[in-house]
C-alpha cells in the first residue's frame, strides 16, 4: 500500500471538490483547477475528505496512487492558500521590473528580455533583485520560475544570473596566479 496514497486529503471549509466520470474539480476562494484522472485510479469524495484508491495491484496503479493523492492535495492548498517562489537576480547590471502584468528583466544581453503576463500567474517586484512568482498551480508556479532561471542560469566563478531563494550555488576557484 502506498504510505502517500493511503491518506485522505481534508477538505476545508470554502473549498468544493466534485468529480466526473474522467476528472476531478477543486473550486475554492482563490479559482479552480480540474485535473484529468486515469482510469487506473478510483477518487471518492466522502464526509469531507477526498480518498484516492487503486482497484488492483498492478505496477501501473501502485505508480499512480500516490501520484494522484498528491495532485488532489495540491490542487486544495492551491485554491486555498496558492503557491510562491522565490528568484533572486545576483549580477552588475541585472535587475527585474514589472512591466503591467508581465516582466521585463534585463539579464546582460544585447536586449530586455520581456516576459507577458501569463493566465493564473501573478509577478511581484519587491526589489530590483527579486522577483516573487505566485499562482493557485504548483506545477504552472514551478513551470514559469523554472523557464526564467533558464534564462540565465547561475555561473559557478561569481554565482551570477537568476537563481532560487533556497537555492546554494556551489562555486568554483579560478585561474591559479602564475
Amino acid at each position: 500500500m502506498s504510505r502517500i496514497g493511503k491518506n485522505p486529503v481534508e477538505i476545508p471549509s470554502g473549498v468544493d471538490v466534485s468529480k466526473t466520470a474522467d476528472q476531478i474539480t477543486v473550486k475554492g476562494p482563490k479559482g479552480t483547477l480540474t485535473q484529468t484522472l486515469n482510469p487506473g485510479i478510483d477518487v471518492n469524495v466522502e464526509d469531507g475528505q477526498v480518498v484516492v484508491s487503486r482497484p488492483n495491484e498492478t505496477r501501473e496503479a501502485r505508480e499512480l496512487h500516490g501520484l494522484y493523492r498528491t495532485l488532489v492535495a495540491n490542487m486544495v492548498i492551491g485554491v486555498t492558500d496558492g503557491f510562491t517562489k522565490k528568484l533572486e537576480i545576483v549580477g552588475v547590471g541585472y535587475r527585474a521590473a514589472a512591466q503591467g502584468k508581465g516582466l521585463k528583466l534585463q539579464l546582460g544581453f544585447s536586449h530586455d528580455v520581456v516576459i507577458d503576463g501569463i493566465d493564473g500567474i501573478e509577478f511581484e517586484v519587491p526589489s530590483q533583485t527579486e522577483i516573487v512568482v505566485k499562482g493557485i498551480s504548483k506545477q504552472q508556479v514551478g513551470q514559469v520560475a523554472a523557464n526564467i532561471r533558464k534564462l540565465r542560469p547561475p555561473e559557478p566563478y561569481k554565482g551570477k544570473g537568476v537563481k532560487y531563494a533556497d537555492e546554494t550555488i556551489l562555486r568554483k576557484a579560478g585561474k591559479a596566479a602564475g
